[in-house]
Parts: structure tokens; C-alpha cells; sequence
């Protein structure tokens, strides 16, 4: 049975589904074994005004960290955990009447405590006071990297600390606890990014019935956004959606579809707390050309493959550079990439085709536990980043993989017209590339194509009861079929 809580905001009530309080009992237990000793201050976030004080963005989200242990939506809220005395409290103060009027009545923070089995709860005025005595103890004080400018004024407020060391200052053994936990999800993690999956199959499958010459880019990313909006808590992250797909971050403009083009729709939703995270890319006509269907057989080939390697004990780093030679040797039989594969991946050539990492963690955050360091989230003690070279140091997830770890599968081809010519001025990678033929995919766009990898006992499986469609036939039948 799964307990729901009422989301307090009158304009946007619904209902979201908390876990059975003993699931943050245990959370927290093993929390306390994990950092050893002192103070643990999780604060969640208060309400951010857009552009006037009572505007607030909507709708309202908590701090994944606090929501993990402590569960609750609610706004001005910090969790404290005393490791030392094994005690747990629930810091907030109570809505008044004057906040009832306009956002409808929202429980007692004892008994939003109760629901996550915290017994103890103190008015925000007694914080510091919690604070002092255990520094006057000389016990250290936990606290996650903050990523909300309202959040570091408090910290400086409560700790003396400035903004700009509190980053340097964040507690390791905290947030090394933190990744070890939520890294690995639990199975009603899992069921909770399944039913997540399953709406972004929705907000994909209409962009792709929706795409034909003449529609702008801005109403078939509003219609993915009102997919989101409708069946979930909303978007995971702002939607790209452009005929730009080598533009790795490309929003919704004014322009026109036009035939013979590529649309990139990367979106995923957030229900239940967590989130989805899938990309395809569409022809504009309904069918892609030879050179499209070309490009994007490689990257489908890509994409299919990690579901051969990915398996406990593999690195993902690994992977992707498996992935990466894959691609190379595929591009060499069109004549865009020459030369010896090894040492073209080796060099970073490939980087001018894929020029980010093969994917990410995924789960409370679309990028999961991104702020509290990637050091930390996406390596471990055998391997660490490489800053130096370029593609290379923008990959977020190397560590080994482990049971239960969500990863994405997001491996693609770009051609980016600037990179071309600078890379060609430079004569950089010139003896694995061919710069000629370059030149007359300027005009190409780009290719993703992302679903979101659960690493299973012994190998991996994606995630959603149904698959976006994406291998070239079975799209182009889907979107020719109304």
C-alpha cells in the first residue's frame, strides 16, 4: 500500500505518492551508520519568486536529498539528524490562517513528521540554538553542497560560512552517503521511474504525430510540456525540441518545421517524485532521405549496443568508449572518419561527432545528485574524470556499474558547423578526419536518440512498459499513420 499526501498549494493541488513511513525510517537508520558521528542538517527548499514576491514558479519542488529522507512537499523546511544521540526533527513553522485563506489548510509539521515516523519537531527560531550546542560540543555539522541562493544565506546565517566556501565546506562523509544510497534504487524506486517512463512514451509519441512541415517548434514542445503538466508533476527538465539537434540544448523557437529536415525532441516528465529522460529525432517529411537514414543507423546501432555490455562490474566508462569505437568504425565506411580507430579514439576524434559523455544517472533528478558533486556520482576509486580532453571531460557517468543503478543511453552524431571549421583551421584529428566531406554535412543537424537503462542482476533492460518508437521503419510507419 502507498500513502499519498496532499501537495498544500491550492493552484495546483493533486496528489503525490509518498512511500510507507517505514521506508524513511530505514532510509534514515542507515544514514546515521553510514556518516558515523555529528549533526546532519538537510534543508528543503523554500518557495523561488518568478518576478514578484507572491509569483511564485510552479509548481512548487522540494530538494531531492530532504524529499528522500524526510518525504515531505511542503516549503521552509530543513530535516536535522543528531547521529550521536539517535535522534531525528522535523524543523518548520505551522501555515497560519492568512496562508490558509489563499493556499487551502496544509497539516501541522508534527504531523507531517508523524507521516515520515519522525517523532520530534521545533519552530524554525530553535534552529540555531540545535546548531550552537552541538558546535559549543565541538561535533561536526553535516551539510549537502547548497544550489539555491536563498539556501546559502541561511547556511551563512546558521554557520557563519560564506556562499563562497560552502561548497569547499560541504560535509564528504555526507554527501558520499547520500550517493551511496540513493545510487542504488529500491524496487518502489524503480516502479516509481517505470510509471514516469510510461508518460514520457505519451509526451514523445504525440510530438511525433504532431510533426509535419509548417508546425513551429514552440507549439509541438508546448503540446509535450501539456503531456507532462497533465498526466505528471510536470517536465524533469526545460524540453528541446529543435530542428538544431546539433545544438545540444536546443529550445523551442518560432520557426517553421520545414521538409527534408530533422526534429530532436529530448523531454521526460517528473510523477511520483521521479523522473524519465528519452530523446528521438524525427524526419520532418515523414521519411528520412539516404543521408539521414544513414546517420541515423549508426547512431540506432550505437544506442542497441549498450544493451550487449552493460552488466555489473562493467565500467561505464567503458561502454561508452566501446560505443565511441563502434561509431568510428561505422563513420569510416561512410569516408566522414580514416585512419587507425584505436588511435582515432584515443586521439578524440570522435568527439567532433560526439561530443558528450554516453549518459548519466537518472532518478530523483534528471541528472541525479548532479549538485552534490559528479566526482562523487559518476566515478569512483578506479576511475576518474579526464578534463583534459575535449568530449571526454564532459562525461558524467564512468563508475562501474552496479545492481540498481538507472543510467541513460544517449549516444549521438552532430555536426556542428563551428567545430568543423575550427577543428579543419586547427588541422586537429586531420589524419581521422575528413574534412572535405565534412563541409557538405553543415547543413545536417543533428542525431540523439536516449531511453533510460536499468542495470539488472546480470545484465541491463530499459525502462517503461513501452518503447518510443525509433528503429526507422517502424518511426516512419508511426508517424505516417493517421
Amino acid at each position: 500500500m502507498r500513502k499519498f499526501a496532499s501537495f498544500f498549494k491550492l493552484e495546483r493541488i493533486f496528489l503525490i505518492i509518498m512511500f510507507e513511513k517505514e521506508t524513511y525510517i530505514r532510509r534514515r537508520e542507515e544514514l546515521k551508520r553510514l556518516v558515523g558521528s555529528g549533526l546532519v542538517l538537510l534543508f528543503g527548499n523554500n518557495e523561488a519568486p518568478a518576478n514578484y514576491p507572491a509569483n511564485g514558479y510552479a509548481p512548487f519542488r522540494q530538494d531531492s536529498s530532504f524529499l528522500y529522507y524526510f518525504g515531505q512537499h511542503r516549503d521552509t523546511l530543513v530535516g536535522v539528524i543528531d547521529v550521536d544521540n539517535n535522534q531525528e526533527m522535523l524543523i518548520g513553522d505551522d501555515i497560519d490562517i492568512e496562508d490558509i485563506v489563499w493556499m487551502g489548510f496544509v497539516p501541522s509539521v508534527s504531523d507531517l513528521a508523524a507521516q515520515v515516523g519522525v517523532n520530534k519537531t521545533a519552530p524554525m527560531k530553535e534552529l540555531q540554538a540545535i546548531i550552537k550546542k552541538a558546535q559549543d560540543e565541538k561535533r561536526q555539522i553535516h551539510f549537502l553542497p547548497p544550489y539555491r541562493h536563498d539556501t546559502k544565506i541561511i547556511i551563512m546565517d546558521l554557520l557563519g560560512i560564506h556562499p563562497s566556501k560552502q561548497k569547499e565546506s560541504a560535509s564528504l562523509p555526507l554527501i558520499k552517503a547520500v550517493v551511496k544510497m540513493r545510487a542504488t534504487k529500491e524496487p518502489q524506486e524503480i516502479e516509481a521511474i517505470e510509471r514516469a517512463c510510461d508518460v514520457g512514451y505519451a509526451m514523445h509519441t504525440t510530438a511525433q504525430l504532431l510533426i509535419k512541415p509548417g508546425v513551429t517548434e514552440r507549439f509541438i514542445g508546448g503540446q509535450v510540456d501539456g503531456i507532462a503538466r497533465s498526466l505528471a508533476q510536470g517536465v524533469s527538465f526545460a524540453t528541446i525540441f529543435s530542428q538544431h539537434g546539433e545544438i545540444m540544448h536546443g529550445n523551442p523557437s518560432d520557426a517553421p518545421l520545414e521538409a527534408g529536415r530533422l526534429a530532436l525532441c529530448d523531454a521526460g516528465c517528473e510523477l511520483d517524485d521521479y523522473c524519465s529522460d528519452n530523446t528521438r529525432t524525427m524526419p520532418v517529411s515523414g521519411k528520412f532521405s539516404q543521408k539521414q537514414l544513414e546517420i541515423y543507423s549508426i547512431v540506432e546501432q550505437c544506442h542497441d549496443y549498450v544493451l550487449q555490455v552493460a552488466k555489473p562490474g562493467v565500467k561505464y566508462a567503458d561502454v561508452h568508449f566501446a560505443v565511441c569505437r563502434l561509431m568510428t568504425d561505422k563513420l569510416k565506411e561512410l569516408g566522414l572518419m580514416k585512419g587507425d580507430t584505436e588511435e582515432a579514439v584515443r586521439a578524440g576524434a570522435h568527439a567532433m561527432f560526439l561530443p558528450h559523455g554516453l549518459g548519466h544517472m537518472m532518478g530523483m533528478d534528471v541528472h541525479d545528485m548532479e549538485g552534490l558533486g559528479q566526482i562523487y556520482v559518476g566515478f569512483d576509486e578506479e576511475t576518474h574524470p579526464n578534463l583534459e580532453q575535449f568530449g571526454t571531460n564532459c562525461l558524467r557517468m564512468g563508475r562501474k556499474l552496479e545492481e540498481g543503478f538507472v543510467v541513460t543511453d544517449e549516444p549521438g552524431i552532430y555536426f556542428i558547423p563551428h567545430l568543423i571549421d575550427l577543428w579543419r583551421e586547427e588541422g586537429h584529428c586531420k589524419e581521422f578526419l575528413n574534412f572535405d566531406l565534412l563541409e557538405t554535412y553543415k547543413d545536417f543537424g543533428g542525431i540523439r536518440i536516449e531511453d533510460d537503462l536499468l542495470i539488472t542482476k546480470d545484465g541491463c533492460r530499459f525502462l517503461g512498459s513501452k518503447r518510443i518508437p525509433y528503429h526507422p521503419a517502424e518511426l516512419e510507419d508511426f508517424m505516417n499513420k493517421n
